[in-house]
């Protein structure tokens, strides 16, 4: 049984039809890579997948469960926690407080912002260590607004991540990054899959073809091939388009 899958996805605004008969599927520990050209449905599909939207046709599972057309507070309660293109932080929050507010024990106290966040010490360490896990040690007081571009995408990595997910997605993690950054992002995502399943949509070919053991392009709303890094640089359309000279 797939730890997760999609299977028959459709989704239409209005008369633009968005989403036609997408299915997509990922193993306990795989890492799955999406990508696609602008406008081809890629954040539009992981919305759906992660109770942003729900579809017109189509069903989605994890571990077993339908989650199909489930809000997102309940498909993050089964294990699934996701990263957004654009970046979602309190910018006023320290990066320890972006943390803090995410964990599950805070979290099962609702959201207040008037708490005072430092008073439960074992929520802190909890939130300290997946700081240092994402390899911001030593930011934990530091503004949001204030880490560099680069450490406040680790940093929302991090707040996915301090919901305890068993699978993570992640929406164009790399945009905005130079080579380091990106070389740094890499060597996270790496790790982070010794012990998470991953589905990434990633514009990044270079990126995205060294981490993921599987990929599907998504094209006019479509799964237009799927396979290893290996077997997409053989594709023909891919070889034909300009993910193909990317890739």
């Amino acid at each position: 049984m797939k730890l997760f899958e999609a299977t028959g996805l459709s989704k239409r605004f209005g008369e633009q039809v968005v989403l036609e008969d997408i299915t997509l599927s990922c193993d306990e520990g795989e890492l799955v890579g999406i990508m696609g050209p602008n406008g081809a449905g890629k954040t539009t599909c992981f919305n759906v997948l992660t109770g942003r939207f729900k579809p017109d046709r189509g069903t989605v599972r994890f571990a077993g469960q339908d989650i199909t057309g489930l809000a997102p507070r309940e498909v993050a309660r089964r294990g699934i926690s996701r990263s957004f293109q654009i970046m979602n932080l309190f910018d006023d929050y320290t990066a320890l407080d972006n943390v803090l507010v995410a964990t599950p024990r805070v979290r099962a106290q609702g959201f207040n912002p008037w708490r005072d966040l430092g008073a439960d010490r074992g929520a802190q360490e909890e939130a300290a260590q997946v700081l240092a896990q994402v390899g911001l040690a030593g930011k934990e007081r530091v503004q949001a607004r204030s880490l560099s571009y680069g450490e406040r995408r680790a940093l929302e990595i991090g707040v996915a991540l301090a919901a305890r997910p068993r699978m993570l997605f992640l929406d164009e993690p790399t945009a905005g990054l130079g080579a380091e950054g990106t070389a740094r992002l890499a060597e996270l995502v790496a790790g982070l899959r010794r012990h998470l399943t991953i589905m990434i949509i990633e514009h990044d070919m270079k990126f995205l073809f060294s981490l993921a053991d599987r990929i599907s392009v998504i094209h006019w709303g479509q799964v237009i091939a799927q396979g290893t890094p290996d077997e997409l640089r053989r594709n023909e359309w891919v070889a034909r388009s300009n993910l193909g000279a990317l890739a």
